[in-house]
């Protein structure tokens, strides 16, 4: 038997590039060649063991709601020097149609014509395919053709060219066609002609572009590349690009892992033991409470009364999945705001002992130094075309991960610090109640539901509520403020930006604060640097700054002037890039809800926080 070759390496990528950018059923685009990741079936053999497993039980019970059969979250399995250990992620070449750069031929990778190429070990950069003595003289590189088609379901497959070319027929020239893609590079649309050699046919890309170009395409198919899945489907397709910004959005939720309450732990023990405590989930108190101590499968239940029980099995409703994501912060703010916040593996926070300096009292009631946090994420899934939505995640279709149901999903963690504010929720509610007819508010309520109107095109699918997910003004002025501060703090203390995230605690009730924190795979900003800054002078210094800097901006007026208008869609008032636009990896909602005359005031008496004098 013939030695089994070693997998090929063809490019890197960081674990947190695979949660964000090009995970599962994406396609990432390496130096010469393009490359599809697989599914989890093709990631399950580069695990040898479970050292690569993430605890984190509310981010597990948030993954069930939607994958129910999900027992465990797994970090991304690394490629080392050492054969024998995991060789990373599996990809394979997708789009498999391949066009010579210097001859033009056209065909799939099936055909053989082209020669993969990767002959040097740790240079996985050179990994390429050729088209070995084209036109009888040198090799030549082979590049994907740039065009795929893809549907509304997360279905992905290869542009038909030669069923394109032949308007839905054979060639009549040859059993296998001889095709050439020539590209002419047009600057107002696609200009790609596909010439058939063998009976001299040819058409023009450009004839499945648009509204009229559906009538130019075949049907779904049904294929999932990155499972090596077909199934039935038939929906209408669409041309699409590699590299296209709408070829894959993910589906990720993030948690911060914070010791539990008396009754988060309690929830997290009902989440963990469900299918356990099935026989016993409609009794009451009264017939749970002799047997709390007797029956096997409540022993891990023992610390608890049996009202307290009850009551945990009347919150918990496994299969939900709207506002899977909404109580999620309800333990970090409760961790938060603790009159002693309680030390954990991966959390720290400590309070100065002089509470919050005098300077700063009228803008926040509690200032909490986070010196250690984990944040872990968990990759759900996938859809094309259409981003997913957070406040309603089963209105656009999700790609699986995997032929069945997955029992499994990859997870990332990522170590950090923070500071925590904490602002009068009171105060808030009050100053919401006074402003929430203002033309400000109103005009921003209109633009949210202009813009769920316009998300919600015709290839969606489900009930569809344009002002869900709508969160309250009081939301706007946090989002601001928070987006001020770490600017500043990139400014003023040397930080990147990018390093730096955001968490917004806003429920429109007693929740009212801002987590600004470190969450990189890296090391800038988790030695203490960020801590530091919640120093009373410093703080200081630096709310200071960040209000003085937001009365002035260098796209006044027409900043501070701006409101959403019909027809126009944007969701931020008096907000631009030289004044509050930060990093989408930054920014929890995509620098959306934003308007300065909120937190410093523009002369229009809406600010919430009193001016700094």
């Amino acid at each position: 038997m013939a030695p089994k070759q070693p997998i090929r390496e063809v490019g890197t990528a960081r674990p947190s590039h695979l949660m964000f950018t090009g995970g599962i059923g994406a396609i990432i685009d390496l130096p010469n060649i393009a490359a599809l990741v697989g599914g989890l079936d093709d990631w399950e053999p580069q695990y040898r063991d479970d050292d690569r497993e993430v605890i984190e039980p509310r981010l597990l019970e948030a993954t069930r709601r939607r994958l129910r059969k999900v027992a465990q979250l797994r970090l991304v399995p690394l490629s080392e020097e050492d054969d024998r250990s995991p060789n990373g992620v599996p990809v394979r070449p997708f789009p498999a149609w391949m066009r010579c750069t210097r001859c033009n031929r056209l065909t799939s990778l099936e055909s053989k014509f082209f020669t993969y190429v990767n002959t040097k070990r740790g240079r996985p950069d050179l990994a390429r395919f050729e088209h070995r003595n084209c036109g009888g003289r040198t090799d030549a590189k082979a590049v994907p053709a740039r065009f795929l088609l893809a549907c509304r379901r997360g279905h992905l497959d290869e542009f038909p060219y030669d069923w394109f070319v032949h308007k839905g027929g054979t060639c009549p020239g040859a059993q296998d066609a001889r095709l050439q893609m020539l590209d002419r590079a047009g600057n107002r649309a696609v200009n790609v002609l596909i010439k058939c050699d063998s009976c001299k046919a040819e058409r023009n890309l450009r004839e499945a572009m648009g509204e009229r170009g559906k009538e130019h395409l075949p049907v779904c198919r049904g294929r999932h590349p990155h499972l090596g899945d077909y199934s039935a489907c038939g929906e209408e397709l669409r041309p699409i690009i590699v590299g296209a910004s709408n070829l894959w959005f993910p589906q990720t939720v993030s948690v911060l892992s914070v010791p539990p309450d008396h009754d988060d732990a309690l929830a997290g023990l009902v989440a963990e033991h469900r299918e356990s405590l099935e026989a016993v989930a409609t009794l009451s108190a009264e017939q749970l409470e002799p047997i709390m101590r007797s029956l096997p499968q409540l022993k891990p239940f023992a610390a608890y009364e049996a009202a307290e029980l009850r009551a945990a099995l009347d919150a918990h409703v496994p299969g939900g999945t709207a506002g899977a994501e909404s109580d999620l912060y309800a333990p970090e703010w409760k961790a938060f705001t603790a009159e002693r916040p309680d030390d954990g593996r991966h959390f720290t926070a400590v309070r100065d002992p002089g509470g919050v300096p005098a300077r700063l009292k009228p803008y926040f009631t509690d200032v909490v130094r986070a010196e250690r946090l984990r944040e872990v994420r968990a990759f759900h899934g996938f859809t094309r075309l259409d981003a997913p939505d957070p406040e309603q995640p089963e209105l656009v279709p999700t790609a699986p991960l995997s032929r069945g149901e997955p029992t499994w999903v990859p997870a990332s963690e990522v170590f950090g610090e923070g500071i925590f504010l904490r602002v009068d929720a009171e105060a808030l509610k009050e100053w919401e109640r006074r402003h929430e007819s203002s033309e400000a508010a109103e005009r921003l309520r209109r633009a949210w539901g202009r813009f769920r109107e316009k998300r919600h095109s015709g290839r969606l699918e489900g009930g569809f509520d344009p002002m869900a997910g709508w969160p309250g003004m009081g939301y706007v002025v946090l989002h601001t403020l928070s987006h001020l501060l770490i600017r500043t703090i990139a400014l003023e203390c040397g930080y990147n930006a990018a390093s730096l995230a955001e968490r917004i605690y806003s429920n429109g009730d007693d929740r009212a604060g801002i987590l600004v924190y470190t969450a990189v795979p890296d090391a800038e900003g988790t030695l203490g640097g960020l801590v530091s800054l919640a120093e009373p002078a410093r703080l200081t210094r630096i709310v200071r700054r960040a209000l003085m800097d937001a009365e002035h901006c260098s796209g006044d007026p027409v900043c501070a002037d701006h409101l959403p208008a019909e027809p126009a869609d944007s969701l931020h008032g008096a907000a631009c890039h030289s004044c509050l636009f930060v990093s989408e990896t930054t920014c929890e909602r995509g620098n959306r809800f934003l308007d300065r005359r909120y937190v410093v005031g523009l002369g229009d008496g809406l600010s919430f926080l009193p001016p700094w004098t």
